[in-house]
């Protein structure tokens, strides 16, 4: 952290220039390592603080007059304290949004055409009249596989899209 205090036309006491270290490094709970500058002068009857923090690349600055000076670098210190957050959050709601697009961007990248999920369940022997009523049983199920008792061979039931009536699909060999 490097901070200066510079004064245009006006001494900088050794007062001035430690309150003004002082609330500068109350920055260094948003940033590691800062440069910062804190221009003091005068203008008419009033006290004029300009204050500059850079830190990787964004430069944030504030410029206030009071009639107290220490008052004038109250207010800069909540200024750039706004200005900083405001770009941490907008740093952070980026990163995010662009974590995001990565996560939507995996998903897409799926592999298409192939088998990407296997069930195995038990096939049991029943009528259709029985599977139907087995499938009524089950909610979320739309359809149900079994080996029918009257020809022995697989068949499937499934609700149909009225989700009224049933089909039933048999192997014709």
């Amino acid at each position: 952290m490097n901070i200066k205090v510079v004064g245009k036309d006006l001494v900088v006491t050794d007062a001035i220039r430690d309150y003004a270290e002082k609330k500068m490094e109350k920055l260094s709970k948003y940033m590691d390592n800062f440069d910062g500058t804190v221009t003091i002068k005068v203008e008419g009857n009033e006290q004029v603080a300009e204050s500059r923090v850079s830190y990787q690349g964004i430069t944030y600055k504030a410029v206030t007059a009071h009639k107290d000076l220490y008052a004038s670098i109250d207010k800069n210190i909540d200024i750039l304290e706004g200005q900083i957050r405001k770009e941490k959050t907008k740093k952070e709601r980026m990163e995010k949004d662009a974590s995001i697009r990565v996560s939507q961007e995996e998903i897409v990248a799926e592999p298409e055409n192939e088998i990407i999920k296997e069930l195995y369940y038990e096939i049991k022997p029943m009528t259709p009249e029985d599977a139907k009523l087995k499938l009524q049983e089950k909610k979320g199920n739309n359809f149900l596989t079994f080996v029918n008792l009257e020809n022995g061979k697989v068949n499937v039931i499934y609700k149909l899209k009225d989700n009224k009536n049933y089909g039933l699909i048999e192997p014709e060999a």
